[in-house]
């Protein structure tokens, strides 16, 4: 059985500080081995800070400000949850 694979789709990873770290890297990790470029897109300019279940996580480094991102450089959307991140976002 042949796996199916997801060269050369982009995908933006939209977030905030905040965003449950969990519902971001392991996804990410997923689409990024089965081919697919991720980048993560924010309206930090520098890095994003994640929430790690009960307290903040790591920082992430921001690939494109979400003011410089157009929706056609890509094909998809990973949107992280988490109270913090859509919240922050639908502000935005």
């Amino acid at each position: 059985m042949a796996s199916e694979t997801l060269d050369g789709l982009k995908v933006a990873i939209l977030i905030e500080d905040g965003f449950e770290q969990v519902e971001m890297v392991e996804p990410r990790k997923a689409l990024d081995q089965a081919g697919a470029k991720t980048s993560i897109v924010s309206p930090k300019d520098q890095q994003v800070r994640g929430w790690k279940f009960t307290e903040w996580g790591d920082a992430f480094p921001v690939d494109v400000p979400l003011n410089q991102a157009k929706a056609e450089d890509f094909d998809a959307l990973l949107l992280p949850g988490g109270v913090i991140n859509p919240d922050a976002l639908r502000i935005e």
